[in-house]
């Protein structure tokens, strides 16, 4: 959520800022009536000040009169009832502005420019594609392989489902196994969060009102409150601090989580997105750090720097892109996605997305920290990124390490979990 007091300060520059996301007209609506609702509201409350003061002072005449023995005349039914109102009506104004508030994407960075997907720039590349005489795609090695059952998943989940099996359940897991070792050595602390949450988490992290409709929800009568399925580990680790103060001699807090994602998206069916590219539930590994502003520069590009380390590790050709402002997350004011290269499409496909949210989460999600001997308390700034997703290092491996023969070479830092150097076609 943006920061009511710099609209009212420079609405110009924040309309400027929502213009690399929104249309011109649009953003100006949208302010228009924020202000609106904002001044609307800062009246209400000098009047029901006004009116407590009121009260005040008829309360002291109430008293005196009483001990000058004389009876006061009680205040009009009319009058009882305005301070009610006035509040019924100022709760109603808050209500809206709320609401308004959160529709409001993110102001991107300075560096992030307009535009969508054709926008983005790429930043660096690490190695080359691999040279493969024939290539096969992933979904036809997973099958000759005996990794992936495509059928027997969608036959238990439906379309946009898959099951590992074999070798293939082994190699999800190492690739998971081996995520959360770097992590941990890279000083991020091992969470395992509830995948149902509550809506107040879906709301911090930024991803309702809008996309609500996104994710897999509980009916209202199994949960009143709200419940759904997390569509990313970085709603719970998020959502998890809501509502507290965090120790400044603490920050940058560094945590990750590994969990199953569940969301309600078009399974691919192009062919960049067949097999385990794109589906409903996939597994992830989320890094995430609470930070000071002053260290949340210096964090994005570790964060950065650590993700492209995991991925040079195993071996995969990738390249990083500074996303454009229509192609981030709302939420965000700056992204940064890996694609790692997929031969059978010649096309770079995204493993992670690490991004700066500024202050804007924190605000959502009441997220703050109290500097040593200031009374007054300040939002933190949050950012996250995907250390990884392993459904697409999945087929990545499976196409850059495919050998003339049929089989596999198992990237050098899984080959001690998976007990194996090399996966070969099932007989």
């Amino acid at each position: 959520m943006l920061d009511m007091e710099l609209i009212r300060k420079d609405r110009e520059a924040v309309a400027t800022a929502l213009a690399k996301r929104l249309d011109p007209a649009e953003v100006n609506r949208a302010l228009d009536e924020i202000q609106r609702l904002d001044q609307e509201r800062r009246a209400l409350i000098s009047e029901i000040d006004a009116e407590r003061q009121r009260r005040k002072a008829e309360a002291r005449a109430y008293a005196q009169a009483k001990r000058a023995g004389t009876t006061p005349e009680p205040a009009p039914e009319a009058e009882r009832k305005q301070l009610a109102e006035l509040e019924s009506q100022l709760d109603e104004v808050q209500s809206r502005l709320r609401t308004a508030m959160s529709e409001l994407p993110n102001l991107p960075a300075d560096d992030v420019v307009a535009g969508g997907k054709e926008a983005n720039r790429v930043v660096r590349t690490f190695g080359e594609p691999p040279a493969i005489e024939k290539v096969r795609d992933h979904v036809e090695l997973s099958r000759a392989l005996g990794l992936v059952d495509h059928e027997r998943g969608v036959k238990l989940g439906g379309s946009g489902f898959w099951m590992y099996t074999g070798m293939g359940a082994r190699l999800e897991w190492a690739l998971v196994n081996w995520l959360i070792e770097q992590n941990i050595q890279a000083g991020y602390e091992f969470l395992l969060p509830p995948h149902l949450l509550l809506d107040s988490a879906g709301f911090a992290a930024g991803q309702f009102p809008k996309f609500y409709d996104d994710v897999y929800h509980l009916d209202k009568q199994s949960a009143p409150r709200g419940q759904f399925l997390l569509p990313t580990a970085e709603t719970a680790i998020l959502g998890a601090f809501q509502d507290e103060i965090l120790e400044t001699a603490k920050l940058p807090l560094k945590a990750f989580a590994y969990t199953p994602c569940y969301r309600r998206e078009a399974a691919g069916s192009h062919s960049d997105e067949r097999g385990t590219v794109r589906g409903h539930q996939f597994n992830k590994v989320e890094i995430f750090q609470f930070t000071l502003p002053e260290q949340a520069g210096a964090a994005l590009e570790a964060m950065v720097a650590h993700v492209e380390g995991l991925v040079e590790q195993l071996g995969l050709h990738h390249q990083t892109s500074l996303l454009a402002a229509g192609d981030a997350s709302a939420a965000m004011k700056k992204t940064l996605d890996v694609e790692v290269w997929m031969p059978s499409t010649g096309k770079y496909k995204e493993v992670s997305s690490i991004s700066w949210g500024g202050d804007y989460q924190a605000r959502r999600a009441a997220i703050r920290y109290r500097e040593p001997g200031n009374k007054q308390t300040r939002f933190v700034h949050t950012l996250n990124g995907s250390a990884l997703a392993t459904s697409r290092l999945f087929p990545a491996i499976l196409e850059h390490f495919q050998q003339p023969d049929g089989s596999v070479l198992v990237p050098e830092v899984l080959r001690d979990k998976l007990g194996a150097d090399r996966l070969t076609p099932i007989r």
